[in-house]
């Protein structure tokens, strides 16, 4: 019995580094999915953050035109990775319209002069209602809107090259 109890911290550990092990091979999908999949948009209106671009209603989306919401920031670092792929998006005639969140017209307009202007709407956000009423937890995320007004898609995080394509194909199924 004596023997078996000198053996017993280095079971434990081996179980212990077993368990941290098969964790860290095969992490749990942490991302906080929207629960607005397949349901409407949620209903609002946001002002214009900009002045020569018009604000969003959420009434507009069931235009029978898919789109593209991204929800941003000027001072999301990530926002200004995803840029180069929302400027591609738009050269291939995808409406983009975006809610910035907590931002100001100034601070936008810097951001969208260094890294261009995809978008055809900028709501603001200021408060974050939208962005959560949206499922959204943090910046970027973006969302593909059916022609009807429907969530079809949820992008968490930036968009990267390699996630354009799946974007696109979500827009041509959802029109």
């Amino acid at each position: 019995m004596r023997r078996l109890l000198i053996w017993a911290p280095l079971a434990l550990f081996a179980i212990i580094f077993g368990l941290v092990a098969s964790g860290l091979l095969s992490p749990a999908d942490r991302t906080v999915k929207s629960a607005l999949i397949g349901q409407p948009a949620p209903v609002f209106d946001l002002p214009p953050l900009m002045p020569n671009k018009p604000g969003i209603l959420s009434k507009d989306f069931a235009d029978g035109k898919p789109r593209l919401v991204n929800i941003f920031a000027s001072w999301c670092s990530p926002c200004i990775a995803e840029a180069p792929q929302l400027m591609a998006l738009k050269q291939r005639g995808v409406e983009i319209v975006g809610i910035a969140t907590a931002d100001t017209s100034e601070a936008m307009l810097g951001f969208l002069t260094r890294n261009g202007d995809p978008f055809a709407a900028i709501g603001d956000d200021r408060h974050r209602k939208v962005q959560f009423a949206f499922g959204s937890a943090g910046v970027p995320e973006t969302f593909v809107i059916d022609g009807k007004g429907k969530v079809v898609l949820q992008h968490v995080g930036y968009v990267s090259p390699d996630d354009v394509p799946k974007l696109i194909d979500a827009l041509e199924r959802a029109k």
